[in-house]
């Protein structure tokens, strides 16, 4: 597994409950701004072998990204479940949910990051 891999998992099992962040976000924290789609082929490949809380990841327009519409439901119902409210049908105020990493309580590599 790459060293950028192991950040974006990191990082996405620290995401507390009631609080999203963007693929972006999270490519950033992670050490590669550029990377946000493979933070997204992360998420589908890497979920349910670490339990990820897939469902607190969002687009950058603070909307749910998934097309799919049992998986949207799915995910709209779980962040509803945690207190997140909803301003549109699929976005939420990503400002008022939006979780600000602090990187110095998340074991990150960023010396091996391609």
């Amino acid at each position: 597994m790459t060293s950028f891999t192991n950040n974006v998992i990191r990082i996405i099992q620290t995401i507390p409950y009631g609080k999203v962040m963007t693929y972006g976000q999270i490519a950033r924290a992670a050490g590669s701004p550029r990377s946000a789609r493979q933070v997204v082929r992360i998420l589908h490949s890497m979920s349910e072998k670490y339990d990820l809380p897939w469902h607190r990841v969002i687009n950058s327009k603070g909307e749910i990204g998934i097309r799919d519409e049992e998986m949207y439901i799915t995910q709209k119902m779980l962040l509803e479940s945690e207190g997140i409210r909803f301003q549109t049908e699929r976005s939420l105020p990503l400002k008022s949910y939006s979780w600000n990493i602090d990187l110095a309580q998340v074991e990150i590599d960023f010396h091996k990051n391609p």
